[in-house]
Parts: structure tokens; sequence; C-alpha cells
């Protein structure tokens, strides 16, 4: 390792005068034999420390420069900036500090007092956000985001091209498919092994995780052994926005495979709305004779929507 790497950061040297002028800016500066790192109340001068030729560490909450000592420049740029105060008269208040400055440190703060449990939607996404954006108030869009999409899942689920309007990039975007997988097997444990009938409610809020914000419809079957425990859980078919071809033939040839007792159909309606369907009444009487025809049970044929589901023993379209 190089003796610039092995050397711990001192306060930097330099000329008094353009030191004071970084002091007075709110900003610290440490130096090794070629690195400098300025920190403090850099966030009204990052753009000048980006054209300085700084680049931002997130790890250490500072601004790097490598090779030449940059206090000269720096002080200069500072010189040459806008006071806070420049164009008022002598007479006015200079700007207020932005509301936001400090927010993310006391939301954080918040958080680690009080849990997450009192947090709306919108501050649940901005702190999410906080970890994929850096630097500015993610309130705002959060915000948007949830006007725009309508639900933290709706958010989670949204395509690139439809947040595209929000100049939301790859890293923000690999955040919110992580938060929409990791509830599905948040939520498929709380199922998985157990009898699911037991089990009713949070068979139902898996199986909302798992599709009520799909964009296409999707044919799931879960199978369950003879104690109604949960042997697998697979999605049979992928269709369009309204429709998804099911063949009754393979599903009773993966139940017996599975050797399972019984199954609970699923699938969604991308439409929002649960009501079964004619053709989803008609496939399931179709599924239900070639499985019973087996000695294999249908516990129920589930439609999950957006803000709901539906139930056919429940509806008595399957008595």
């Amino acid at each position: 390792m190089g003796k610039a790497k092995r050397a711990a950061l001192e306060p930097a040297a330099g000329d008094d005068d353009a030191l004071v002028a970084l002091l007075a800016a709110g900003l610290r500066l440490q130096s090794s034999d070629a690195l400098w790192r300025v920190s403090g109340n850099t966030l009204p001068h990052r753009a000048l420390l980006r054209e300085a030729g700084g680049a931002w560490n997130r790890l250490d909450q500072c601004w790097d420069f490598l090779g030449e000592d940059p206090i000269a420049k720096l002080a200069a740029a500072l010189r040459a900036a806008p006071t806070p105060a420049s164009g008022h008269n002598s007479g006015e208040a200079a700007p207020e500090t932005p509301h936001y400055w400090g927010h993310r440190a006391r939301v954080r703060e918040r958080v680690i007092k009080s849990g997450v449990d009192a947090l709306a939607d919108y501050e649940l996404l901005e702190l999410l956000l906080f970890y994929a954006i850096e630097r500015i108030d993610t309130k705002p869009l959060a915000k948007r985001l949830l006007e725009r999409f309508g639900t933290l899942g709706d958010v989670f689920a949204a395509e690139p091209a439809e947040l595209r309007e929000f100049e939301i990039d790859q890293k923000t975007l690999i955040l919110f498919r992580t938060a929409r997988e990791a509830g599905r097997r948040l939520a498929e444990r709380k199922v998985k092994d157990m009898p699911v009938l037991t089990n009713w409610q949070q068979l139902i809020d898996y199986c909302h995780a798992a599709l009520a914000h799909e964009k296409t419809e999707q044919f799931r079957i879960l199978f369950l052994d003879r104690k109604n425990v949960l042997i697998a859980d697979e999605v049979q078919q992928r269709g369009t926005i309204d429709h998804t071809p099911v063949y009754p033939r393979e599903v009773v040839k993966r139940a017996l495979a599975l050797n399972a007792a019984a199954l609970i159909l699923v699938h969604n309606h991308p439409s929002g709305d649960p009501k079964p369907s004619r053709d989803d009444i008609e496939m399931t009487k179709e599924i239900r004779k070639a499985a019973e025809a087996l000695g294999i049970s249908i516990h129920d044929h589930l439609v999950i929507g957006r803000k709901g589901h539906a139930s056919f023993r429940s509806l008595g379209l399957l008595s």
C-alpha cells in the first residue's frame, strides 16, 4: 500500500487567507500526501466543489481531491461566488437556511427513538429514498410518487418507463424492486410449512403481496398436502392484462407430480376489480372436474385485486 494511503489525514496547511476563506464558508480540510478531503457545510457549495475537481465520498460524507492542493482554487471560487446576502439591500435580512438542511438526520433520529410504525406512507418512502438519492430533499418526490401511483406497492411495482418522468435512476429502481421482493418473502414465511386453512388471513396477505400490483395476469397454484400444509406455490401461466390461458390437464399433472391432496387456485386482475369473470368461473369448473376425478380437492379460487380479493368459496361458486 502506498504512502499516501497509509498516511493519516491531518488538518491542511496552506495560505492563511485561503484557509480563512474555507473556514468562513463552514468547510474543513484535511490532507495526506496526495489526498485532500473537504467536509463540514458542503451542501451549499457542492456545485463549486464538483467543478473544482472534487468527488463525493458517500462512505465518509466528504469531498475527495486527489493530487494538487485545492485550497487556493477553492478559496478563489468561494470569493467569486455570490454571498447569501447578494442582491439585497443592506437593511434586508439574508435568506434563511433552507428548511430541509439537517432534515435527514432529524428523520433518522425520530425513527431510532420511536420506530417506523407511526410513519405515514410518504415518510416511509422518503426514508427509503435517502439511501438511493444523495443530498436532496426527497419528501416532495415521495409525495409525488404516491400521488401518481396510489400506494407504496404500486410505486415499488411501477415500470421503468413510468418512473422516467420522475428521473428515477437505476439505483432507485433496484431499491424499489428489492423492497417489493422483501415484502413478498416476509409474507411467504408466514404461510410456508403451515396449515394454510388455519392461517387464512396470512394466506390472503401473501397472495396480495405477490400479485396485487402485477401489470399482467398470473395464474398461480398453491399445492397442499393431506394436512393442508403448503407444499409449493407456483406460477402456472402468465397472460396479458386481462387474460391468462389455463389448461386443466397441466394443473392436474403438476398436482400429481407433487403428490398434492388439495389445491388453492389464485390469479390477479390487473384492472383492480377482483370480481370473478364468466371465464374465471368456467375455467374453475373445468379444473375442479379434472382434479376431483383423481381425488384432488379444490379448496378455493382467489381473485386478487389492488384493494381486495374475491373468494369463490365465499361467493358460493364452489358449492
